[in-house]
């Protein structure tokens, strides 16, 4: 017969067993949200930022047996670009794969993600990681509460609805979007015109003629479809003075807060992704060429001559501001160089 001491004890039982960590986690896994600016598709087709965000996805699933999964926001959808790195630093958005060079007006250091002719190959760029400029500006970047994942960099080219773009004496008086604050500097420096805005906007800037020539990285200048209104093209493949990081990022504050399995999941998932990231950078800059041939535009690359100019010309201007910063952001310049 069953008494209400025994009643009590099962009850007691019973909300043990619901409160237990391990079925709580079975029964209602952690959600982390990744942002990020880029149009979406699947694991398999579209932009190749979005790509390593679903496959990345789809591995922490794996790893953790659906106790950590990561849900996927193209397209600025959950949150307006400019605005993700400064969430994830508060906490405030989980995940996001964005161009580091955007966040240079709150963290000077990460101006050095796209500076101008300082990585100009895949080969220097995949070095970066284990290098000592690596290991101390991924450091830098955990004091301020982001935490690299994947270190995905992309080649850029140059959109332009006017003359090639080869030398620093072609953007003299022309129209033009660099993507970043020392990219821009060095335009400037050359006699153009910049105008400042994210790669998602590139399209409007040309279609009005607020701009006449762009450079992004090949995968955007794909998606963002400028090839409607390109005249010259100077491709990104093999080498280019426009290399630029977009790291899968995650806030610290919310990977400290994980438990540790579900942490090395998240930093395996992210390393998984980084062959994957630089063959997939590579095949879109070839098949930018193929894209914007078949639309007409006359397609030209570079040589290590017209790098050798880019080169000298941000040396004598966005190398040298920016070592001015601080400390640590010549430390940091320095230590870049050493990568060959």
């Amino acid at each position: 017969m069953l008494t209400r001491r025994h009643l009590l004890g099962a009850a007691t039982a019973m909300g043990g067993l619901i409160a237990s960590p391990a079925v709580l986690r079975a029964q209602a896994p952690r959600i982390l949200k990744l942002s990020h600016q880029f149009p979406g598709g699947t694991a398999d087709e579209g932009d190749a930022r979005d790509r390593i965000a679903r496959r990345f996805a789809a591995d922490v699933e794996k790893r953790t047996g659906g106790g950590l999964q990561v849900q996927v926001y193209p397209t600025s959808s959950l949150m307006k670009t400019l605005a993700q790195f400064s969430a994830v630093r508060k906490g405030a958005l989980d995940m996001s794969l964005v161009p580091l060079s955007y966040a240079g007006g709150e963290v000077p250091e990460t101006n050095l993600a796209l500076m101008p002719a300082l990585v100009t190959s895949y080969d220097q760029a995949a070095k970066w990681r284990t290098a000592k400029i690596g290991e101390d500006f991924s450091a830098m970047l955990a004091e301020k509460g982001v935490i690299i994942l994947t270190w995905i960099w992309q080649s850029g080219a140059v959109a332009s609805k006017v003359k090639p773009i080869l030398v620093p004496d072609d953007v003299k008086g022309v129209k033009i979007r660099g993507g970043g604050r020392e990219m821009d500097m060095m335009f400037q420096s050359a006699g153009a015109i910049v105008s400042t805005m994210p790669s998602s906007e590139m399209y409007i800037g040309m279609q009005t003629g607020a701009l006449e020539a762009a450079v992004s990285a090949s995968t955007s200048l794909i998606s963002f479809r400028l090839d409607e209104m390109t005249k010259n093209l100077t491709a990104g493949r093999g080498r280019s003075f426009w290399f630029i990081l977009e790291p899968l990022i995650v806030s610290k504050i919310v990977f400290d807060a994980l438990p540790p399995e579900q942490q090395k999941a998240l930093r395996d998932a992210g390393q998984a992704m980084e062959a994957f990231s630089f063959a997939a950078a590579k095949a879109d800059d070839e098949e930018l060429v193929k894209v914007y041939g078949a639309r007409g535009a006359q397609v030209h690359d570079l040589t290590d001559a017209h790098l050798d100019k880019w080169r000298d010309l941000a040396r004598a201007t966005a190398w040298k501001d920016f070592a001015g910063k601080n400390a640590r952001c010549a430390e940091f310049l320095k230590l870049a160089e050493q990568v060959s």
